[in-house]
């Protein structure tokens, strides 16, 4: 999680959430349920992903997140390319 302020990143922090090995424990539902949980709690506004589902996509709109996607390398300077900030 990465807040932003006048181009600048102020804040860094990784959190592992395991949705990759939760994915399929259970339904789609049910996973997308604790995304979006897991957005809403931390107040998330937009997302760096390299890969999104059809429905996770409609999801994403749905609560207004906007998504950069096809990110690529590590998470840093996908944030980076994809918000337009500086290294």
């Amino acid at each position: 999680m990465v807040d932003v302020a006048d181009g600048v990143v102020t804040s860094w922090d990784e959190v592992d959430v395991w949705w990759s090995r939760q994915h399929d424990e259970g339904s789609d539902a049910r996973h997308h349920a604790r995304v979006a949980r897991f957005l809403r709690e931390h107040e998330i506004e937009e997302l760096v992903v390299h890969h999104m589902g059809d429905g996770m996509a409609r999801m994403m709109a749905t609560m207004g997140i906007r998504v950069h996607g096809d990110a690529s390398g590590d998470a840093r300077d996908a944030v980076n390319a994809a918000l337009g900030l500086g290294s």
